[in-house]
Parts: structure tokens; sequence; C-alpha cells
């Protein structure tokens, strides 16, 4: 009896050390591409690409700031390199913090790829994909791309949304976001949005009024220097 509980205990052991090696079964980290992880600050991921925390530009300041910040990755010179598969990449910050991250992939690397080639490289680094009927993802602060596009294929847990898409000009590319975050920087940025379009009206008085007193100090000044 105590053999054959030995051996089971055994077998056990084996099919758990097997599972917990097999990469598409071991849970996959979706906080983090690269080097960057969301809940970075502007500064730090600043740093690590070599631009100034200024350059982050601010689209909202009310009732939450959000910033974004450009990422060119170098393009190596030399043909005995394998180039740069990534063409850019659009960071997006909610408060200081890192919540969205937005990859394009350069065409001339991804030329030919059809999107189960897509799918399968990415699912050799973040594991099995999950293929969402009708699925959107949305780009509230990206005019470049629609209101929505359709998701080809969603890596997820609880907390991070990695998605998998398709440009309407034919560029793959991939959105991913921690949930939480996004939700909050979506409402936000709703709200904001909402708020400058009520105030716009009153801001181009301003402005109307503004260049009109500008306007008056010039000619004063003109009226008392001009000598024909």
């Amino acid at each position: 009896m105590r053999t054959i509980i030995r051996s089971l205990v055994v077998c056990f052991l084996v099919v758990v050390v097997m599972l917990l090696s097999t990469p598409q079964l071991r849970a996959q980290d979706l906080s983090t591409y690269r080097n960057f992880s969301f809940g970075m600050t502007v500064a730090d991921l600043s740093k690590q690409i070599d631009q100034k925390p200024a350059n982050a530009a601010v689209l909202h300041e009310h009732p939450a700031l959000i910033q974004e910040l450009t990422w060119l990755p170098p393009q190596p010179y030399s043909s005995l390199r394998p180039a740069e598969p990534v063409d850019q990449i659009l960071f997006s910050f909610y408060n200081g913090a890192l919540y969205r991250m937005l990859v394009t992939y350069e065409n001339s690397a991804t030329k030919g790829l059809n999107e189960e080639d897509m799918i399968r490289a990415v699912s050799a680094k973040y594991g099995l994909a999950t293929r969402p009927v009708a699925a959107l993802v949305n780009f509230p602060t990206n005019p470049p791309y629609h209101a929505n596009e359709k998701v080809i294929a969603r890596w997820e847990d609880s907390q991070y949304s990695l998605n998998l898409f398709r440009s309407s000009d034919d560029t793959f590319a991939i959105v991913m976001f921690t949930k939480q975050m996004d939700a909050q920087a979506g409402t936000a940025i709703a709200e904001s949005v909402k708020l400058e379009q009520e105030e716009a009206p009153q801001k181009e008085a301003q402005r109307v009024k503004q260049d009109a007193d500008d306007l008056e100090v010039e000619r004063q000044k003109n009226i008392k220097t001009l000598r024909p």
C-alpha cells in the first residue's frame, strides 16, 4: 500500500513539474512589454528611452492628468543585424503612471505575415490567445486609429489586457493596458472633453478680446511712430 501511495505521489509531482515547465501553460506576465512596466513614472520611462520628461505631451489636465510620450526605437544600420520590428511605441500616462502602450509594427518586418503568423509570434511570449468574436478596442486619444479597432486575438488576465489588431492601413499593432487604470483614464478623458466643450465659447470670446486688445496696442504705438 505504501509503495502504491509513493508511486502516485511521484507521478503527481512529475506531472506538476511538466506543467510548470511548459511555456504555453505557465501564467504569462502581461504587466510588461520589453523592459517597460505598467505603473512606471514619466521620469523613469523617459530615462530608459533617453528622452526628457518634458517631451511628454499633456493631453488633459482635469479631472486627471493625461500624458503621452512617443518613442521611435533606433533602427540598426548594419544589414548583418536583424531589423527592429517595432516602428514606434506610444506610452500613455494617467496621473504620471504608465497605464497603456500602443505598439505599432514596422511594415517591412511583417510583410507577408498573416494573422495566424502574428498570433503565433505573440503567443511565444505571452502564452495562449483567445479569439474574441466581434471584440473591439478603443482609442480615445489616437486620431490616426478608428474610435474602435477589431481585435484579432487577445491575451488577458484579471489585471491586464493585450490586444492584437490590424489597422485600416494594413499595419499590425498591439495595444496593452492595465484594466483598472485604463477605465479610470477613459472616464477622466470623457469628462475632460465634455468640460472643454462647455468652456470653449468662453475661451473663444476671451481669445477674440485678447486679439483685439493686442491689435489696439499695436495701433496706438504705430499712430505715435508712423511718419510718412
